[in-house]
C-alpha cells in the first residue's frame, strides 16, 4: 500500500464568481490518484477554528470536482469518530490557520493517531500551510503572533522541517535556515512557494507540482534546505522536477 502526502502552499484557484474557489491542478491530480469515480473527501479545517465560511467554500470546490464530501469538525465537539471518518476516506484535506492550535486539539481528540492510521492504510493526506506543516516534525509558524516562531511538535509522519509561503512572507526563509542551522529543526527540510505543492511517497519527497501552469525555471518552486558541513544549503526544484 502506497502512503502519499501532498504538502502545499496552495490547492485552490479562483472560482467562476466572487468568493468562490475551484481545485487547482495538483488537487485534481490527487483525486485521480485515489482511483475512485467519486472520491470520498474529508475536510479537516481545525486550524481555522472550523470556520463555517471556509467549509462552505471548500465543500463547493470539491463538489464541483465530482467528490463525495464530508468533514471532521472538532468544534464544539467531534462531529464523527476520527478513526472511522478518516480511514474510510480516499483523500483528507487539511486547511490553513493555526498549526499550534491544530496539533493541540488533534492530540486531545485522538486525531493525530487517526491520521497516522489513515496514512498507513493508503488514504491520501494533503493540506495547505498549517495543513502542510502538520505532517512534518515542525517548521515556521505565525500561530503565536505576527513574528514567526518555530513549531517543533508536528506529527512527524515526514521526518523533515517544513517551510510554507516561502516566497511571499519575508520572515519564512531566514527563520527556516536559522532553525535548521541551530538544530531546532531537523537537518533537512522542504519548503514551497505559494501555488506549489510537494508529493511524498512514504517518507520520500518525489515531485513538485502546482495549482496552475508556471515557468519551471523561473516561477514559484520547492526547495530542499539542508545543513551540510555546518552550512545551510538551499536547492531549488521547479515544477515537474523530481526531488532528492
Amino acid at each position: 500500500m502506497t502512503s502519499r502526502i501532498l504538502a502545499t502552499s496552495g490547492g485552490f484557484v479562483a472560482g467562476p464568481v466572487q468568493q468562490s474557489a475551484r481545485l487547482g491542478s495538483m488537487l485534481l491530480d490527487a483525486l485521480v490518484l485515489t482511483r475512485q469515480l467519486r472520491p470520498r473527501v474529508c475536510l479537516v479545517l481545525t486550524a481555522s477554528g472550523d470556520a463555517s465560511e471556509y467549509y462552505a467554500l471548500s465543500y463547493e470546490a470539491f463538489n464541483a470536482a465530482g467528490c463525495d464530501v464530508t468533514e471532521l469538525k472538532l468544534f464544539p465537539q467531534p462531529s464523527a469518530n476520527p478513526v472511522e471518518r478518516l480511514t474510510t476516506s480516499d483523500l483528507i484535506w487539511v486547511g490553513g490557520g493555526s498549526v499550534a492550535n491544530l496539533l493541540a486539539l488533534w492530540r486531545l481528540h485522538g486525531v493525530d493517531e487517526a491520521m497516522r492510521a489513515a496514512w498507513e492504510k493508503g488514504v491520501i493526506l494533503g493540506g495547505v500551510s498549517a495543513g502542510s506543516l502538520c505532517w512534518h516534525v515542525g517548521g515556521t509558524t505565525d500561530s503565536f503572533g505576527p513574528t514567526l516562531k518555530p513549531v517543533t511538535n508536528g506529527l512527524g509522519l515526514l521526518p523533515y522541517a517544513n517551510g510554507v509561503h516561502y516566497d511571499v512572507e519575508e520572515q519564512r526563509r531566514p527563520l527556516l535556515h536559522e532553525l535548521i542551522a541551530t538544530s531546532v529543526l531537523p537537518a533537512v527540510g522542504y519548503a514551497t512557494d505559494n501555488t506549489i505543492g510537494l508529493w511524498y511517497e512514504g517518507t520520500e519527497p518525489t515531485t513538485v507540482v502546482a495549482d496552475v501552469d508556471v515557468d519551471p525555471a523561473h516561477g514559484p518552486a520547492a526547495y530542499r534546505v539542508a545543513l551540510e558541513d555546518g552550512t545551510v544549503v538551499e536547492t531549488r526544484y521547479g515544477v515537474g522536477d523530481h526531488v532528492d
